[in-house]
């Protein structure tokens, strides 16, 4: 009988900042954001504040977009 509290199968997911979809965290791109731009951490090896997007060209692209409007919203606070 496996131990209910047991972490040993567990699958952490994460929504894409462009398209909202969930998927499981391996197979998303997780950024860092910098002042100077965006950070890919290929290796998932930082420990910051992670955002993900998924690995099509849609999502990647719109990034640029999504950043413009994530400062806007923090320069109005």
């Amino acid at each position: 009988m496996p131990n209910k509290n047991s972490k040993a199968g567990h699958i952490p997911i994460r929504t894409c900042v462009a398209c909202r979809a969930k998927r499981a965290q391996q197979e998303l791109f997780s950024f860092i954001l910098l002042p100077s731009g965006i950070v890919y951490d290929l290796a998932q090896k930082l420990s910051t504040r992670k955002y993900y997007v998924c690995p099509t060209p849609e999502c990647v692209e719109s990034l640029s977009k999504w950043r413009k409007k994530r400062a806007k919203g923090r320069a109005s606070k």
